[in-house]
């Protein structure tokens, strides 16, 4: 592929500054489009990464609205940017060059139908709404990414995310009956998951594909019973190795996560709840199920996977207590944040058999580079979130990159893969070329070409040029 992106789109239409929000607001009216320069720079980043000022930002209300757009966008020659509440950790929601940006925050219908178990909304629904809307069902939506209070479900199934939950009960993906897509002409595609399975093949497609405007989602009934352990270590790999052993002895918990030293720390000042500052790692764990005996056997397995390596285990005494433990691990990110002005925050999977090889690997580099990486995340699937820390004032943003590719090859001699849930996006674009073949590249730019012949839906994004 070429890297002049600039012959990727028409010349044939020029608009001046702002001239292509006017004719979108003459079209949708001026409270759905942002065109001054001060609202305009609120769209150009996510959490991690900064990119171009957009020409415009439509706030749709409607699926119709987003077909306006897009058809209008088209004609002129301008890519399209989907985003939903900015809280990506890739870059992918960032437009790279002259962009209209369709921010779906407006786009809020929520319904829930408890005879199917299904709850339909559209993309600019908080993820938390639809399980708060369905618990008077008795119903629950179980992907949960530690975002779920601000992230959105059109962003979750963007980057197909998971959460704590993600080892038992499945990713966003999981959960979708059917979708509703506008495709990169304009035109709107009802897709039920089924042979040829195009929803599946727009989840964790970021947007390059197409834009989600409203999903389809399976909702479930909650187990009676939960149950929760905190366990400490002295190693950070052993951890890992204890995971590994639970897992292989039979259990299957319905969260499984992660911390390090840094990450105890920095929630322990935060907070102050009364983690174990001298741990090297710690474990957070639930079991649950609808028969008592069956969730204590299991939390029974992992106690002794744990105490094998010399952990000291502690149960939660009650349901107030398990959820101040699981609020340390929601508070990682801001936790972190106190510690340097910045952080990229990666995102690999790699297999539970070599996970103690990859935490203590990570360890090394971050001693090797003399930065802090922190490390957390869904251990019970191999997703680890290791977070560069950095202060841009006096650290080389170079040197970060740098290392956050040693981490992404580590992950991939190890069997792994470069994202878990938090994307590809602009961050780890050239990653892909280490990650996959040629062969296998141009086919994944056969099926963005099928889809996306003018390459205008979010330019920039996941795959590689050469």
């Amino acid at each position: 592929m070429s890297s002049n992106s600039s012959s990727l789109y028409p010349s044939t239409y020029h608009p001046q500054p702002n001239a292509l929000a006017g004719e979108l607001s003459a079209l949708l009216g001026p409270t759905k489009v942002l065109s001054g320069v001060g609202e305009r720079l609120n769209y150009r980043y996510d959490a991690i990464l900064i990119g171009q000022t957009p020409l415009a930002v439509v706030l749709p209300e409607t699926t119709e609205d987003v077909v306006t757009a897009v058809r209008l966008a088209r004609r002129a020659g301008i890519p399209v940017v989907g985003r939903g509440a900015a809280s990506g950790l890739s870059g992918g929601a960032v437009p790279l060059q002259e962009s209209v940006v369709i921010s779906f925050t407006r786009m809020t219908q929520l319904n829930i139908f408890p005879l199917q178990q299904q709850a339909v909304a559209q993309p600019g629904v908080i993820t938390l709404a639809v399980s708060e809307a369905a618990k008077p069902y008795g119903l629950v939506y179980p992907p949960d990414p530690a975002s779920l209070r601000t992230s959105t479900i059109g962003g979750n199934l963007g980057e197909n995310a998971g959460g704590p939950m993600c080892f038992k009960y499945g990713v966003s993906g999981d959960y979708v009956h059917a979708l509703e897509v506008v495709d990169a002409d304009g035109d709107i595609h009802q897709l039920e998951r089924g042979a040829y399975d195009l929803a599946g093949l727009l989840i964790g497609s970021e947007g390059t594909l197409g834009l989600i405007t409203q999903a389809t989602l399976r909702l479930v009934t909650p187990p009676k019973y939960t149950r929760t352990l905190m366990i400490h270590f002295a190693e950070v790999g052993q951890a890992a190795e204890a995971v590994s052993q639970a897992i292989a002895a039979g259990a299957v918990p319905s969260k499984l996560e992660f911390m390090d030293k840094i990450c105890i720390g920095a929630v322990e000042d935060y907070l102050a709840l009364g983690l174990p500052r001298e741990a090297e790692a710690l474990l957070l764990v639930d079991t649950d199920g609808d028969d008592l005996e069956t969730v204590e056997a299991e939390l029974a397995l992992v106690e002794q996977a744990c105490k094998a390596y010399g952990a000291v285990v502690r149960r939660a005494a009650n349901d107030l207590e398990a959820a101040a433990l699981w609020q340390a691990r929601r508070s990682i990110s801001p936790a972190l944040g106190r510690i340097r002005p910045k952080r990229m925050n990666e995102d690999i999977v790699v297999p539970r058999s070599r996970l103690p090889e990859v935490v203590r690997e990570i360890r090394a580099l971050s001693e090797a580079t003399g930065f802090n990486v922190a490390q957390f995340g869904h251990i019970g699937d191999g997703n680890l979130h290791p977070n560069i820390l950095f202060d841009p004032r006096h650290e080389s943003e170079a040197a970060v990159h740098d290392l956050a590719h040693q981490i992404a090859l580590v992950a991939l001699r190890c069997g792994g893969v470069l994202s878990g849930e938090h994307g590809i996006g602009a961050m780890k674009r050239d990653f892909m070329l280490d990650a996959l073949d040629r062969s296998n590249l141009e086919a994944l730019w056969q099926i963005k070409r099928a889809l996306d012949p003018a390459l205008s839906l979010n330019p920039g994004k996941i795959l590689p040029e050469w």
